[in-house]
């Protein structure tokens, strides 16, 4: 009778394998940065990076004739073990501030943490969460806040911590910052990198979107800068358009107007009444979406003043 055959050899070598090549694999970064427009900053930020030891990924720059500021997004990878993160940024700190950089460097692979807010309509959100649980959004989702109940079984079946912050309809303004407070203690606790309004109905007051300015995107259901405010769809009705459309943007003080991020369209008739439009709309708007969330976790939208750059 044939000895049992012992793997642990084979294990241990196979476990050593692993760990070798997860020890081999390069950390990579996406560099994100903005100036003013002047020669060669495409040639000394990518010879800094050789200079460094780095290996360009993909890279995107963008010079605006308007503004005159200049935008660039690269992804590249650090293949000189002599160099440690610690080198790296500060090295390039001495570099930005020679040609008076704005810029941030993250880890490429770190996933940003999501704090999802909605009222009483859920489509927004539930795509948003089938997308992450699918894996089609690199992001972690802590916690969702709503000022309704309807959605806490939702936040459930995903094991997402639900957070009921009820905020009652004519509520005076020291209620709307009790509650605004109590969001921004959730943002501080769970160390949100973003904000996602999925048609969250609440006006923020000037200080908690002065607190969210550049972290926070909202979905409203209009083509902006048409149909701002409450009921567009409708608005849109009386209006007879023949396009409706979706407008992901950063929040600001200024309901509706904060610097547009995504934005599409659906062709539509005389024949359709608001509701129609409404439900045809709603497709729309968890694409547009769920558009701006992934580029923004993916580092992929500068601010331009009123405007956005989007390195698709």
């Amino acid at each position: 009778m044939a000895a049992p055959c012992d793997n642990t050899g084979l294990v241990i070598l196979l476990l050593l394998l692993k760990l070798t090549a997860a020890a081999m694999t390069n950390p990579e970064y996406i560099l994100t940065l903005s100036c003013l427009d002047q020669r060669g900053i495409v040639h000394r930020v990518s010879g800094f990076l050789a200079d460094h030891g780095c290996n360009i990924i993909d890279s995107a720059q963008f010079g605006d004739s308007e503004s005159r500021l200049f935008f660039m997004r690269v992804h590249f990878a650090l293949e000189d073990g002599g160099i440690n993160d610690e080198l790296l940024r500060a090295d390039f700190a001495l570099l930005a501030a020679g040609m008076q950089l704005d810029w941030e460097l993250r880890d490429a692979h770190y996933k940003p943490r999501v704090l999802l807010m909605v009222s009483k309509i859920g489509h927004c959100l539930n795509d948003l969460l089938f997308r992450y649980k699918s894996g089609l959004l690199p992001v972690e989702i802590p916690a969702i806040v709503s000022n309704h109940m309807d959605f806490y079984q939702l936040a459930a079946s995903y094991n997402i911590p639900f957070h009921h912050l009820p905020l009652a309809a004519g509520a005076p303004e020291s209620a709307k910052l009790a509650q605004e407070a109590r969001v921004q203690d959730l943002m501080q606790h769970h160390q949100i990198d973003l904000v996602v309004l999925a048609r969250y109905m609440q006006i923020l007051s000037p200080g908690m979107c002065a607190a969210l300015k550049g972290k926070a995107i909202n979905i409203h259901h209009s083509f902006l800068p048409s149909f701002k405010g409450a009921k567009p769809y409708a608005q849109a009705h009386h209006r007879g358009v023949k396009l409706i459309g979706a407008t992901a943007h950063f929040v600001t003080g200024d309901l509706d107007e904060g610097p547009i991020i995504e934005q599409d369209v659906e062709r539509v008739d005389h024949s359709m009444d608001a509701e129609t439009l409404s439900a045809i709309g709603r497709d729309v708007e968890c694409v547009v979406l769920a558009r701006a969330v992934k580029w923004f976790v993916e580092h992929r939208i500068l601010q331009n003043g009123d405007k956005t750059v989007v390195f698709k």
